[in-house]
């Protein structure tokens, strides 16, 4: 074989696949990591196919044509630091890194300066889809100079899904502009996931639906609006039969539901931005909470585990409705995150040209991104989803369910963060008036804070508040 033009470091389930997937569409490959018996899968399945392997760093770079173009499936943090190291010395100018894992964006714009002295290129790229979604076309995000993204374009257009016909990558913007937005991404997944989960939750313990019972409704819900991977996938899973037990799956899985840091990056960026996106804040917590096994049988030792009330549970259309809003409000948070960022950070973010790419491959891929697409077309610089003329009118017609969702819940006992955040989101920015009038004043009282008021311009404090003050009942002093 010729010297390959893409190369592979880590041959894990995403590398490998991603090579294979490469090296399908005809383009030459060489892939590397520390143990043999990876080295060797690759070879097994990628046989007829011009794919290769090496045994060492220096083989792996003797293999590839010049400019290399390097890419990195590794876990992210200090392993992605430590090859880069190993590499570098041996890498000439111009050659270009493609990190293509869930790596904090802050460290890929810190790795993009450090090989910038050496005149080494380096890219951050989301990529989305899992196993299947590396071997058989994924969502990818790719950041850095256009000139290196125009340098894999093809590459990366071949590999990636594809929607209409239309690859699902696109060139995010510069610097760590595509690590960013599949930080979002998993953002936005972990709410999706969440309010998912709340409502499995209550068909399961308000209305006692079995496991299959529910994946019914959901296979159903997934012909609507609501389609998307993530519905679909819910009814699959809810209908598997543990071949050990008999049982539904699901009810013999553990409730702790393990976290990788981007959600809680994705939270961490949004206070930093000022912007609020309290339902992917809601799911993070809840994910938490699923852990601390110990403190949550200690605490329903105390209080019970049983429901407040079973009466009345609400319907199954109202349910739909509730997930509905509480899918577009997820989305909102997370795009509003993204608007915000692209300003503050100068990435030159297309909203439009993401929602297009995530509606194959990745898996918060949903029939809505369409309509978001474009949404995001029609007003580039949309601040807020639910202001869009077609999405106000859904939850226009879908708020009301979302609300009676979060009612039965609370009213049941059964927890609903991630729905009743959804829901106060939408209410507050609905409110006209929100009472951050008295929390001003009360931080004005004690900290001489100032505040404007709503009949004059200019900024005001009042060192007297407790002077013409009326007393509790309403009279003055």
């Amino acid at each position: 074989m010729d010297k390959a033009n893409f190369g592979m470091i880590g041959l894990g389930t995403m590398g490998r696949n991603f090579l294979l997937n490469v090296a399908e569409h005809g383009i030459a490959g060489v892939g590397y990591d520390l143990d043999a018996a990876k080295r060797e899968l690759l070879l097994t399945e990628g046989k007829g196919m011009p794919v290769d392997v090496a045994k060492d760093v220096a083989e792996f770079l003797d293999k590839l044509q010049s400019p290399r173009n390097i890419m990195l499936l590794v876990p992210a943090g200090p392993i992605v630091d430590a090859v880069i190291g190993e590499l570098t010395p041996h890498l000439n100018a111009d050659d270009l890194i493609i990190d293509g894992g869930n790596s904090h964006f802050t460290d890929t714009d810190r790795r993009i300066k450090e090989l910038s002295t050496h005149g080494i290129g380096f890219m951050g790229v989301g990529v989305s889809g899992g196993e299947e979604g590396a071997r058989h076309g994924a969502s990818i995000m790719p950041g850095g100079t256009r000139e290196h993204y125009d340098r894999v374009e093809d590459i990366l257009k071949a590999v990636s899904a594809k929607v209409d016909g239309e690859p699902c990558v696109a060139y995010m913007g510069k610097g760590s502009a595509g690590h960013f937005v599949k930080m979002v991404h998993n953002g936005i997944e972990y709410g999706l996931m969440q309010i998912i989960g709340e409502t499995y939750d209550y068909f399961r313990r308000a209305k006692g639906l079995s496991a299959g019972e529910i994946a019914t409704i959901f296979a159903k819900w997934n012909t609507t609006e609501l389609n998307s991977f993530l519905v679909e996938i819910t009814a699959i899973v809810l209908n598997k039969v543990d071949p050990v037990t008999g049982n539904f799956l699901v009810d013999e899985v553990l409730d702790e539901a393990g976290q990788k840091g981007t959600g809680k990056w994705t939270s961490q960026a949004a206070l930093d931005l000022g912007i609020p996106i309290p339902t992917i804040d809601s799911a993070v917590s809840m994910r938490q909470i699923s852990a601390l096994r110990g403190v949550r049988d200690a605490v329903g030792g105390v209080f019970g585990k049983e429901l407040a009330d079973t009466s009345s549970p609400i319907e199954e259309d109202e349910m739909h409705s509730a997930l509905t809003a509480a899918f577009i409000i997820t989305y909102a948070q997370g795009m509003s995150l993204l608007q915000a960022a692209s300003k503050e950070m100068d990435y030159g973010l297309d909203l439009a040209a993401t929602s297009k790419i995530w509606r194959g491959g990745c898996i918060i891929r949903s029939a809505m991104l369409e309509e978001m697409r474009k949404a995001f077309a029609d007003a580039p610089d949309l601040e807020s989803l639910m202001v869009d003329p077609d999405f106000s009118e859904v939850l226009k017609k879908h708020g009301g369910g979302l609300r009676k969702m979060v009612s039965a819940c609370l009213r049941h006992g059964i927890p609903a963060l991630s729905l009743s955040s959804a829901s106060n989101y939408y209410d507050a920015f609905r409110a006209g008036k929100l009472p951050a009038n008295l929390i001003q004043a009360q931080r004005d009282f004690f900290g001489a804070h100032t505040y404007k008021r709503v009949d004059k311009e200019g900024v005001f404090h009042s060192p007297d508040w407790d002077v013409n003050a009326k007393d509790a009942g309403g009279s003055s002093k």
